[in-house]
């Protein structure tokens, strides 16, 4: 069944909107601002992150990075992290299970 989710505020400069969803699995997309940030935090879902479009300075365990376009990682489950949109753009993640908090 197709479901559309609408886009919801997730902090300064930054959007959220579900694109799909099964209880094993969830795709969100971010969208940032530049200066939007996503606050430092843990969940205990596996998290794929893939960069469509930006730049971003991702910590990730006390470790900094940026990546920008076609970068992707994972972030383990309980693995503190956060980012700064350098440049705006878009974050696709994706969790499993599902984040029932974004529902």
């Amino acid at each position: 069944m197709l479901r559309t989710f609408p886009a919801v505020p997730a902090g300064d400069g930054v959007t959220r909107q579900v694109l799909s969803e099964a209880p094993e699995l969830m795709v969100v997309a971010f969208t940032f601002e530049a200066g939007g940030e996503g606050a430092l935090h843990s969940h205990p879902h596996v998290q794929s992150t893939y960069v469509h479009a930006g730049r971003f300075r991702f910590s990730l365990d006390g470790e900094s990075f940026e990546v920008g376009p076609g970068d992707s990682f994972v972030i383990p489950s309980e693995a503190e992290h956060g980012c700064v949109c350098l440049e705006a753009g878009q974050l696709i993640d994706t969790f499993t299970p599902r984040r029932d908090d974004f529902l």
